[in-house]
Parts: C-alpha cells; structure tokens; sequence
C-alpha cells in the first residue's frame, strides 16, 4: 500500500547512540534546555536509531530519556518530540488508547490508523497494545463502537488482508457486480458484501475492482457509498477506498485537513508527520502539491510556530514550491487523476430549474407588488426570482413592461441596494449579457480582475462565448477582443484573446494525436520561456477538454511529471494562473470553481463580485456538482460557508 524509501527521515551516518545520548543530557541539564540541539538531534535519526539513544542515555545517566523530555519541554513541542521517541507500533498503540478513552470515541483516528497499516504493523500495534496496557485492542474497540462501523474496524484488526498481489481477472469483474448489487441495484444496502470485499482482497485486486465498478455503475464507487452508507460507517469505508487507491494521497487531505480553517488539529498533524515520515512524506508531499496548488512545507510554515514549527518542517524535509521534485508513486498518482478524469462520467446539475405552474403574469403582478409604496418586500422578490429558471425571468421581464408599462430591471435597481441589488439584476439578464458585464467590470477602471476574466473564459463553451461577445458587442458599442487587447498585454494576453474566439475544437479525442501533442508538450519543456509559452498555449487553448484529458495522462508517461506541476514550476503569474485554470477545469470543472468559490470567501473580507459571478452563471448549470466539490474538499457546505459570512 505504500512504498519504503520515500521518507524524509532516514539512518543517520556515523551514528553513536552513546555520544548522541550524552549530547541530549547536556543539552538538558542545568537552567532551562537546549531545544534547538534536541530538535536538530531527534528529526535527523531514524526511529530504530532513537531506540538505542534511549537505551544507551539509561546504561549511561541511569534515566529514562522520555522522562527526561518530558519534563524539560513543554507543549506541543513536547508532545511532539515524546512521540518521536516511541517505537511506531507503541505510538499507533497509544493513538488508538487515547481515541477511545474516556467519553466519546474519536472515530477519525480509528479509522486513520487502521485503513492504512499493512498486514505486519497490524499485528505489531495488536502486541504494543497488548504490552503496554495489558489489554486486547480488539475487545477495548468492540466495547466503544457499534454496528457496521464496529464490524469493519474489527475485520481490519485482524492485519489478514491478502498481500500476496495475486489478481485473479474473473473474480475482478464479479466482486464489482456485488459491490453493485449490494448497493446501487437494490433498496437499501448489503452492507456485509462491502465489509467482506473492501476488508479482505488485495490492494492490486480492489483497484481493478473500482475501475471495473466505474464501467457497470458509471459512477465511481466513492459516489456511490456516499450515496449508500452514512455516518461513521461511510467514513470508513471511504478511507479504505481511499487507502486502496492510494495512501500518500489519503493522507494528504487529512493533513490538509488538520491545518485549514481557524485551529489546528495537533494530535492529527503529530501522528502523521511522525507515523509517515520514514515511509512516504515525499510522495504525501508531492500529492498535497497536487491536490492544494500549495507545499504541505509551507502550509506548516503558515499553520504552526516556534520549536514546534521547526521540528515538524524538519519532518516534511523540504518545500516542493522551490525544489519541484517529483517522485514515482506521484507520478504514478497524477497518472491515474487524468485516467479517471477520462473515463469519469458527470451528470451536471445545476440547482435552479423551471418552476412548475410557472404564470409570467401572476410573478410580474407580484413583483410590482412588492416595490410599490413605502418599502421594499425583499423576500419576495427573492423567493421570485431565485425559483424561476432564467427562461423564465426573461419572460416575466417582457410581462411586466407589457402589464405596467415599466422597465422591471430599472424598478430593481432603484428598490434593491448594495450587494443584493447586484445579485438580482445579474439573475435577471441572460447568461450572455450577465457575462459580458462580468467581463466589462474586470476590465474598468484602475487595474484589471485578471481572475475573473480567466475564469469566465476558460470555463465557457464556444457557443457561451460567442453569444457573450454579441452581448458585449450590443450593450458597450465595442468588440470583446478590442477590449481584452488594450487591457492586458504579452502571452497573458495571447492566451485571453485566444480563448475569446470561442472555437476551442470539439468532440472525441483523438489517440494518436493525443500522443503527439503529450511529446510536443514535453519537448517544449526544453525550450526557452517564451518559445514554451508558445507551444503549450497552442495545445491548451485550442483542443477540446476531452482530448486534453488524454494528453495530459500521456505527458505523464513521457516526462514522469505532471502538467500541473510544470505549469506551477515554468510559468509566473497571469500565465500561469490562465494555464493552470485550463488544467483544472479540463480535469475536473465543478472542483475548479468550488476552489474559485472557497478562496472568494475565505479569510478577511469576501470578494462579493466573484461569489454572485459564479452563484448566479453557475446556478442552471453545474452548482449542484460543485456544492459536491466544495464540501468533499473542506468538510463545510457552501450553504453553511455562505451563512457565516452574513
């Protein structure tokens, strides 16, 4: 499940736990302690290296070490530099002990610990457990959890997962049709066949299991257990899907996980920058530079402080953002991103359709209501508007200048105000001339909204832009293109003023082609800035996304890189902002601007034109899938995200 020999903690050469012991006596002794020497100290030995630090500092002083440290340090420093010096399966152990002492369970690091260990750490956290409570984990789990959540956890307790890597193909295709027909086929779910498959076949095994699943349900078997099981059963056994797929991976959310938002989730930090550091911290690495465009380095450096800092930045071992490193079970990772990308088959939904019953006269009627006289009725106009679909707008926009001879978008935006006024007015006009002014208002006055001009570019179809540019053309007297040309400038420029021809190729992808323009992506990667600037733009800004997707999975295969990664690494700013939403809206649209979505909210104020932009473009179209993204990503509904902020 994992590969040795992608840790950032290894045997340290030279190595004499005798002088590394009496180092850490000095370092401890007499007023206070030396902390930077017993962080440098601890971080560059292995964890077999400190068992005989810890050996050697009793034979030497007659004191135990960890007591020692623990109490010379304090905090999380402290708790941090005590586990270090555990054996792994003792720190598993005692993990596990503090999740399920006391009141309530903490379900997330069962399962964390569980899904991820192989066979053999199983089985030595069982004998740690053992030694160092003189319990069974077994029995202490089953007492402190219920139902299928307690079935599955006791399942992998066992460690008897088949690792022998052996895949027998019949049995492929039938576990998939159980897995189908235990949940998506019938009413309700067997939830006995999920435990019995996803706990015991090999890790080889299941991953042609899921993609076997892919092709007979035509959803990926993620969806479908969020659709099928709940609560802490669901997170489980979307773990071990995870797990299976790929550990680095899994872990990554969870560090991300631990650090956004307000807060940190130390103990979660702790436990797997320690428990990974020796196994797969430069793949974790790699995938998190994949997943959050950011270095797990420097989400640390922002996150956390002091000697607590340092010592876990010692543990991750380097910042990708400079290094742009890339290593084997990454690559092999972004690899099968673009294969599921390819083969993945969305149904987008958007959440505003016709209303049923629909009457443009009776909503006009009730419109002019709601404005006449003293005061605005704000709800309804909301409840209006917000429960037609666009089509509808329009007509009860010609209703209402029919009946009352007014102009209803006038009489809104002399009754609304502020933030709400623009919200309604921009639902009121067509997809087209709301994105023609979204275009205008990036582009007026000092200084230009360069993301939103990428955003409404990249994610249009051709015959969204073109419509767009008549609208833009009708209501400002002026050619889109004109505008964008004397607004920005060099490759930035190019690439908008490419995307704004709105013929961007269409339909299915071509294989051979898609091989040869994989090479000529990774030829350019020799070439000087400009000349590669070039020769990517002529690819990304012309092929369909379908076609796309297969270049980018080939281009992993002739440069073991990733696209993404390379745009990250040679290009800089608009460029590489334009090229790189390119990327992510070929791989996955929805998550793109859930990404777009989040960042308009998070932290200090909230850029309220990039919220109404996309809630308002997006609500006929996709808003339901990238509700999906948003909550699978940050753990919060935008619904929810939404309400905090007002």
């Amino acid at each position: 499940m994992f590969n040795i020999g992608y840790g950032t903690v290894k045997d340290f050469e030279g190595f004499d736990a005798s002088s590394d012991a009496q180092t850490l006596y000095n370092a401890m002794k007499g007023i206070g302690s030396d902390k930077e020497t017993i962080l440098d100290l601890i971080t560059s030995r292995s964890n077999a290296q400190r068992q005989e630090i810890v050996a050697a500092y009793k034979s030497l002083f007659g004191k135990d070490l960890i007591g020692d440290l623990k109490y010379e340090l304090t905090g999380k420093f402290e708790r941090l530099i005590v586990c270090l010096m555990r054996p792994p399966a003792y720190h598993d152990a005692k993990e596990i002990k503090d999740a399920i002492k006391g009141l309530g369970t903490n379900e997330k690091c069962l399962i964390e610990i569980l899904v991820s260990r192989n066979n053999q750490q199983i089985h030595a956290l069982r004998d740690a457990y053992k030694d160092a409570y003189g319990r069974d984990i077994e029995a202490d789990i089953v007492s402190d959890t219920s139902g299928h959540f307690k079935k599955m956890l006791v399942v992998l307790l066992q460690g008897t997962r088949d690792e022998s890597g052996v895949v027998h193909a019949d049995l492929v295709e039938e576990d998939a049709k159980e897995l189908y027909a235990a949940g998506e086929e019938q009413w309700g779910t067997d939830e006995a066949t999920f435990i019995m498959i996803l706990g015991n076949r090999s890790v080889t095994h299941l991953q042609m299991v899921f993609d076997e699943y892919e092709k007979i349900a035509e959803k990926s078997l993620e969806d479908s257990i969020k659709s099928e099981l709940s609560g802490d059963f669901e997170r489980l056994m979307l773990a071990v899907v995870q797990c299976i797929r790929s550990v680095p991976m899994f872990f990554a959310k969870r560090l991300y996980k631990a650090m956004k938002g307000l807060g940190t989730a130390d103990n979660t930090l702790i436990r797997i920058m320690i428990s990974r550091s020796e196994i797969d911290m430069l793949d974790i690495r790699e995938c998190f530079c994949l997943l959050y465009e950011k270095s797990l380095y420097n989400m640390i450096k922002d996150d956390t402080s002091g000697e607590y800092k340092r010592t876990l930045l010692r543990l991750c071992g380097g910042d990708d953002d400079l290094a742009g490193e890339f290593f084997p079970e990454a690559a092999q990772i972004a690899y099968k991103m673009w294969e599921i990308s390819a083969m993945s088959k969305v149904q987008l939904k958007g959440t505003v359709r016709p209303f049923v019953g629909f009457d443009a006269s009776s909503d006009a009627k009730a419109l002019r209501k709601a404005m006449k006289g003293f005061g605005t009725d704000e709800d309804t106009i909301i409840s209006i508007i917000t429960q037609r679909s666009n089509e509808q707008r329009q007509e009860v926009k010609q209703v209402f200048k029919s009946l009352m001879g007014r102009d209803l978008m006038v009489d809104l935006k002399s009754e609304l105000s502020n933030n709400l006024r623009r919200l309604v007015l921009g639902l009121m006009m067509t997809p087209a001339e709301f994105d023609a002014k979204m275009m205008r208002k990036a582009m007026e006055g000092a200084g230009t909204d360069e993301h939103s001009l990428i955003e409404v570019l990249v994610t249009r179809s051709n015959q969204e832009i073109q419509a767009m540019c008549a609208a833009y053309q009708e209501a400002y007297k002026s050619n889109l293109e004109d505008a964008i040309s004397s607004d920005t400038s060099g490759h930035f420029c190019r690439i908008l003023v490419s995307l704004v021809q709105g013929a961007r190729e269409e339909g299915p992808v071509d294989l051979e082609r898609a091989l040869v323009d994989a090479q000529e992506l990774a030829d350019a990667c020799n070439d000087d800035s400009n000349a590669m600037e070039t020769r990517f733009m002529s690819i990304l800004c012309t092929r369909s996304f379908t076609h796309l997707r297969r270049v980018f999975q080939e281009f992993v295969k002739c440069t073991n890189k990733d696209i993404e990664q390379i745009i990250k690494k040679e290009f800089s700013a608009d460029v590489k902002n334009a090229m790189f939403a390119i990327v992510r809206s070929v791989k996955n649209q929805p998550s793109y601007l859930a990404d777009r979505l989040y960042k308009a909210m998070k932290g200090l104020g909230t850029d309220d034109r990039a919220l109404i932009r996309i809630m308002v473009s997006r609500s006929e179209v996709d808003l339901f899938n990238i509700r999906k993204e948003f909550k699978d990503t940050h753990d919060v509904s935008v619904h929810d995200f939404i309400q905090v902020l007002s």
